[in-house]
């Protein structure tokens, strides 16, 4: 896949050429790092943590919040790679700190070794100080013990002059089963999708910035179908990973969607469609997935209305149930509070709701057996939905709390 760039400098998204001269001033990077998040992980690089002259952690940290990272640039050691990860960081990339002695202290899955190379040789120190050593040599030094590499062939970092494809195959190969990760001279979209029919991600900086590669060419290049009408399946989801329906896409309903963020496919009848445009029921784009087939994709939404379904059903399969479908019933309850209901009652009333939260939680700690601690489970639920909606919470962003909960490496005593 693609894994944007994002270098950071002075809380602004910069761009360098040969890692010293600043080509380009993209601004704030929150924006970017939304828009490149919808294809995947972004990866962010701290160049003043790097450089010793401070750091971008807070901007970091928001960044965090907007789409999947993995961060690098001044993680000098474990305790700083660990502290990454515990902020939410899909992976940590460890420079002349990727060393047998701190990365035996990390989870391997979650740590990529970055090797920068001048023709073959790794280079240090800002890549001004060759160090004698090869690509090769320190793949085979951390072969185990990191589980991906990132590297960058300097001489062609920020000039867009391509990348040696067959170079590329050797080094997979070598590294296998880590995963590879290569940047620098990126210059098309048709190089992406070649490098990743490698085996290997593309790290893209330069190209996106200037507009020479664009996502939805990227995304094209991938795939392939093997219809007659060269349409691509698509399976749309709502933020949930729900399935609320099949439908296919074409290169043209594929840029419109990430031009525009919404749900936009190509219908066999009526040729681009954009869900919603006529029912009210659209839907906004959260992120695009390939297969590994890179035969199909898989939109995840956030769907307003009635559903995806022309039936005015939530998806084409029917009614969904469970706790999305509690949550948008109670969402329902919070913009119409009319209409008389406990749930409308709970949202008025803080207090009552305070007193069943308390309540609901203390008989779930006495509840013994199957159906009792079901029953109160599903209570305690209802009421921290109302409790969620009160505060103008979703559902699809505590989910979002609990995954970056998820990438934490290590636990404080009594919390999670």
């Amino acid at each position: 896949m693609i894994v944007p760039s994002i270098d950071l400098m002075d809380g602004r998204a910069v761009q360098l050429v040969g890692g010293a001269k600043k080509e380009l001033d993209a601004g704030d990077p929150r924006p970017l790092a939304a828009k490149f998040g919808v294809v995947g992980e972004i990866a962010v690089i701290d160049l003043d943590a790097a450089l010793g002259r401070g750091d971008n952690a807070t901007v970091i940290e928001e960044l965090l919040r907007i789409a999947p990272c993995r961060v690098g640039g001044g993680i000098r050691d474990a305790d700083a790679a660990r502290s990454w990860l515990d902020r939410g960081a899909t992976k940590v990339i460890l420079g002349t700190a990727a060393v047998p002695e701190v990365l035996q202290q990390l989870p391997p899955q979650r740590v990529i070794a970055a090797l920068d190379a001048i023709d073959g040789e790794i280079v240090v120190e800002g890549w001004k100080k060759r160090t004698g050593v090869q690509v090769e040599d320190r793949i085979d030094e951390l072969a185990g013990i990191a589980g991906g590499f990132l590297l960058t062939f300097v001489e062609r970092e920020g000039r867009m002059v391509g990348m040696d494809h067959e170079r590329v195959r050797a080094l997979v190969e070598r590294a296998a089963p880590a995963k590879v990760t290569v940047a620098g001279g990126i210059a098309t979209a048709a190089e992406v999708a070649a490098i990743d029919a490698l085996g290997a991600d593309a790290q893209v900086g330069m190209g996106l910035y200037t507009g020479k590669i664009e996502l939805a060419d990227v995304l094209t290049a991938m795939l392939k179908s093997d219809r007659p009408d060269g349409l691509w399946t698509t399976i749309v989801c709502d933020e949930y990973g729900g399935s609320l329906g099949l439908v296919y896409s074409n290169a043209e309903s594929l840029a419109e969607s990430l031009k525009t963020g919404r749900g936009v496919y190509h219908s066999r009848r009526r040729g681009l469609w954009r869900k919603g445009e006529t029912s009210g029921s659209h839907q906004e784009l959260r992120r695009i997935e390939l297969d590994c087939d890179r035969d199909a994709m898989r939109f995840l939404v956030q769907q307003h209305g009635t559903g995806f379904c022309h039936l005015n059903t939530w998806t084409c399969f029917g009614h969904d149930g469970g706790m999305s479908a509690l949550a948008r019933r109670i969402d329902r309850r919070h913009d119409d509070h009319a209409e008389a209901s406990f749930t409308s009652e709970l949202l008025g009333d803080a207090d009552l709701l305070r007193q069943k939260l308390v309540e609901k939680a203390a008989d779930l700690v006495n509840a013994e057996g199957h159906a009792k601690v079901a029953g109160v489970a599903a209570d305690l639920l209802y009421f921290t939905l109302v409790a969620c909606a009160r505060g103008g919470v979703s559902l699809a962003q505590v989910e979002a709390e609990l995954d970056l909960r998820a990438r934490r490496v290590g636990h404080s005593p009594g919390r999670r």
